[in-house]
Formats: C-alpha cells, structure tokens, sequence
C-alpha cells in the first residue's frame, strides 16, 4: 500500500546525531540544495540522539535549541526535534546522580567533556560520581536542559509516524509508552505486521537505510564513523540524502 503526504508538502527526518557537528552541518548543506526549487511547505524533523558519543554534544544542542535559523534553514521550513533514549538517560543523570554511571558508560563521558567537564580532574576524595553530579548542574544552562525537557515524543505526517526507536507492535499508535518510544528494539525491529502507519525511526544503527514496508530505519551509525541520514517524503515518494 503507498504511502503518502499531503500535496505541496516535504518532509526530511533525520538520523541520531550523537555531537556530530561536522556530518550535520554536511548533511544541511543537501537539504538546502535540495530545497532550492521546492516552492511548497517543507519540514526537517530530527528523530533524537543529539547527546552523547560524539564529541560536540552542547554544540548540537545550542544549534537545535536555537531553531532553523541557527541551522542556516529557510524561516518558512519548520523545525522539530524529537527526543531520543539518550536525551532521556541524559536528563536522569542530571536529575538523580544513580543514573550517571549508565549514562557515562553510554556515551555521557564525551557529552560532559563537551561541556567542559574533564572527568580526570574530579576524581579524588568523595569519589567522581558525587562529584560529577555537582559539576553538571553548574555546567549545563538551564536554557539547554529545559529544551531537552520539553522535546516532543512522536509526531504523525499523513502515512508516516516519526519516534526514535519504535513502537510496541499491537498497540495503537496513540497509546505507546514513553518508555517504547525511545528504547524499544524487539519485537519492533522484528514484527511483520502493519502498524496503521509506517514508522520511521532510528536508535538501532544500520549500514545503509533499512527500508520496509512497516518500517523505515534511517540511524546510519554517524558517529561510529558512517554516514548522516535524511530520508525525504514527499507524495508518495521516498528518497534519502547522505552525508
């Protein structure tokens, strides 16, 4: 069955991020060649995973945060940023300091360094994490933390439903938990069924976009040294662009 948006409108929902600057910027660019002669509405949606790994976790937050000026988009293109497992394992951490050994051994180490937090020099008495938990609250704006706070979950498009990680097969698209949304693999990533609307999501890289008539996965592993996805959606087209 195709799938479709509404005539006259363009959509590119972009891969985990994870502090890669240079791929985003990169991947802008293409965007904005390909947005040259579109005279329609259009739309960039960021499906999560901005944090983390990658080594200019604050600076992709700051661009995000500052909206499509600050990534050099078109004003009439309108900007979403949906947020992913590692914002969310990002926030607890910052909230309740039993979260931040997992965070750190998931990328947060590279996210605090970025806010220029060397972990090597709070070592010493009273142990790191007690430590940590201090130099992030005084490290991290409020303006970043309550941007982060406030990213949506999901958002719908005609025939396509756009989350992070997917959704809980067999379970209406309204009704997903928070906790699917952003962390689910299995039995998504393995389901066969149709899900009401084709998802489009990310969190479990891919060598190359993993299109299929459910799903659509487009977490090409960007800070692992691979590309930075956009799929494009316009009609009943799908096609992608990649740093």
């Amino acid at each position: 069955m195709p799938r479709a948006l509404e005539p006259g409108r363009r959509i590119y929902a972009v891969g985990d991020l994870h502090g890669r600057i240079d791929l985003l910027d990169a991947l802008l660019q293409l965007i904005l060649a390909d947005l040259k002669d579109w005279a329609g509405r259009s739309q960039v949606i960021f499906l999560g995973d901005y944090v983390d790994r990658g080594a200019e976790s604050a600076a992709a937050v700051e661009r995000l945060r500052q909206g499509p000026d600050a990534l050099g988009l078109p004003r009439a293109c309108r900007l979403l940023c949906l947020r992913g497992n590692h914002e969310d394992l990002f926030l607890r951490a910052f909230e309740a300091s039993e979260y931040l050994p997992i965070w750190l051994a998931n990328g947060g180490d590279q996210t605090c360094l970025s806010y220029g937090i060397d972990l090597q020099e709070l070592a010493g008495e009273g142990g790191v994490i007690s430590r940590l938990h201090v130099a992030l609250r005084q490290a991290v704006p409020s303006s970043h933390r309550a941007f982060l706070r406030a990213l949506p979950l999901c958002y719908s498009a005609g025939d396509y439903f756009f989350c992070h990680a997917g959704i809980r097969p067999g379970v209406p698209l309204t009704e997903q938990t928070e906790e699917d949304l952003l962390w689910i693999r299995e039995p998504f990533l393995g389901a066969a069924e149709d899900h009401g609307k084709l998802v489009v999501h990310g969190h479990t890289p891919v060598h190359r976009p993993e299109v299929l008539s459910n799903r659509i996965c487009i977490d090409t592993g960007a800070v692992y040294g691979g590309r930075l996805t956009a799929l494009v959606l316009e009609g009943e087209t799908q096609r992608f662009l990649h740093t």
